[in-house]
């Protein structure tokens, strides 16, 4: 198309885009072409005239520039969406492109995420689970007198419970079905992408605190007329489901461990758990009980051990102890 925009071009390629990828995706790619065309406007290149055939990879390195007050995460993600946007241009025959040159500009410009490695918590983890593990601290377990509160209670101790003893995302135990779970085998199969197929084992008080909480909501189930099987593991409660049975969400999850994070720990415990949190308890707990860490990265379910070997960190006093054992028992 001769004479294309810059903005044209950039309705272009958002178009080229929709169908493969979801609305949150499309959006993310708008802003970042939208913060790009702005900084071209301050080099003066006006995106609603200046000719797309023109531009060059130099506005990469300009583009790195102007967005010095983002986040370095927000910073590479914007720039690998340039990266697609200048391969669009070369693709479509819209600007002659050196993507060697783009790709260099944006190797060597980018700025390096530096995450924050917040400590382990490990007491306050080790704390809140057996704080919900105890029956006595969640509930009566009065089946004839169930109201939302206690379905709540027992709910939010089997979430934490199955949270610290599966290794199960957020996003897999929101979508998990009472038929999901094999009760004698005590274990799940869960259908991932490309119909990849993982086993997800359960322990025994998962289960048992499972089975409390599905015991006391009995009665709404039968109530909807469907087959208990296709029921949410994980049901809302709150005022705005009323008497249905809705399954959880992410953000409801979050909030789950939020709430009882705040009610057993207390307000400055707040944000230190999450629902990762227990992935990172269930990880650590296999690798210290067996320190084999293969067997920790299948039952994990990490496609990279390097992952896995993250969490396979150990307190000063277990390198101590570690250490004493080996060498001191040694003659000179």
């Amino acid at each position: 198309m001769p004479n294309t925009t810059i903005a044209q071009a950039k309705t272009l390629f958002l178009e080229s885009f929709k169908l493969p990828r979801s609305t949150n995706t499309l959006q993310t790619y708008r802003k970042a072409l939208e913060t790009f065309l702005n900084m071209l406007a301050t080099q003066q290149i006006d995106p609603y005239n200046f000719p797309i055939a023109e531009l060059t990879e130099n506005s990469v390195a300009h583009f790195v520039d102007y967005m010095k007050n983002l986040s370095p995460a927000t910073e590479s993600l914007y720039l690998q969406v340039i990266k697609s946007f200048f391969e669009f241009l070369d693709a479509e025959r819209l600007a002659t492109v050196n993507l060697s040159r783009v790709r260099m500009l944006i190797r060597q410009r980018t700025r390096r995420s530096r995450r924050q490695s917040m400590p382990y918590p490990e007491k306050d983890i080790k704390h809140l689970i057996q704080f919900m593990s105890n029956v006595q601290n969640v509930s009566k377990l009065d089946i004839n007198a169930f109201d939302n509160i206690e379905m709540r209670k027992l709910r939010d101790r089997a979430l934490i419970l199955t949270l610290a003893d599966t290794g199960l995302r957020v996003d897999e135990i929101c979508k998990l079905r009472s038929g999901d779970i094999d009760w004698a085998a005590s274990r799940a199969t869960l259908s991932g992408r490309g119909n990849k197929q993982a086993v997800v084992r359960f322990s025994t008080r998962a289960k048992d605190a499972l089975k409390d909480y599905l015991s006391i909501r009995a009665p709404l189930d039968l109530e909807t007329g469907r087959t208990l099987s296709s029921l949410p593991l994980f049901a809302r409660h709150d005022k705005g489901v009323g008497k249905k049975i809705k399954p959880i969400t992410t953000t409801t999850c979050r909030n789950i461990v939020t709430d009882r994070v705040r009610e057993v720990l207390g307000n400055e415990a707040v944000g230190s758990i999450t629902p990762y949190s227990f992935l990172h308890y269930f990880v650590t707990t296999i690798l210290r009980s067996t320190g084999n860490l293969k067997l920790a990265q299948e039952l994990a379910r990490h496609s990279n051990i390097q992952v896995t070997q993250r969490y396979a960190h150990l307190s000063d006093d277990e390198l101590d102890k570690g250490y004493y054992e080996i060498f001191e028992h040694l003659k000179g």
